[in-house]
């Protein structure tokens, strides 16, 4: 079932990447831009009255920060995939973003190439981040415990969830039963002791599973 065009709306601090954003993403034929906001504010009055795929979300606004707003975004739409778009790439930053259930984390220095596609792969349900984000979130952290110990079958869906490959999927390719591969993931975010996907990716990594 095709679902085109998707809505995008975009918020950032300032009013000319703003307009270079929406010049550039315009006319794509995969999504439309519903609009382009500089405050929080307008954009929570915006999304009560209609409804938005995907939010590329700056954390810097005037009148909250990206981290914050995509908890509220989440909450009072939680089928919006939340994308940021930032020049900021502190770890902890990235991490609360992930941890409000942002779907990744893009630089601004992205072509715009690399963006369309990281909206396109968000809208399909993975997770998406610039290759230095990447970096920074995969390099092991200093005071991580030990790994948990995973069954094979476990090690194997783990990977499988990092790449990003979907629940449905997996089941195909290791022809299990959907009921399965959830219940192998919920017991992976248990063993890990975080509450989604990004979090288990962050610690499996820090712990040199994923390498």
């Amino acid at each position: 079932m095709s679902h085109q065009p998707y809505q995008l709306a975009i918020l950032d601090d300032h009013p000319i990447v703003l307009e270079g954003l929406v010049r550039v993403l315009s006319g794509n034929g995969t999504f439309d831009i519903a609009g382009a906001f500089t405050t929080a504010k307008d954009f929570l009055v915006f999304l009560s009255n209609h409804p938005v795929d995907v939010v590329l979300l700056d954390i810097i606004l005037p009148d909250s920060n990206g981290m914050d707003l995509c908890k509220i975004i989440k909450t009072t739409a939680p089928d919006t995939v939340v994308l940021a778009l930032s020049n900021h790439d502190q770890r902890s930053a990235i991490m609360k973003m992930l941890e409000n259930g942002a779907s990744g984390y893009l630089l601004k220095n992205a072509s715009i190439e690399e963006l369309v596609n990281a909206i396109n792969d968000a809208l399909a349900g993975q997770l998406v981040f610039s290759d230095t984000i990447r970096e920074i979130i995969t390099r092991p952290a200093p005071d991580m415990a030990a790994a948990p110990a995973l069954t094979a079958r476990e090690q194997e869906i783990l990977k499988l969830i990092a790449s990003g490959i979907t629940t449905k999927r997996i089941a195909e390719m290791l022809f299990l039963s959907k009921f399965t591969v959830e219940n192998h993931r919920k017991n992976l975010l248990q063993k890990f002791g975080v509450k989604n996907v990004a979090g288990l990716i962050q610690a499996a990594n820090n712990q040199g599973l994923l390498s």
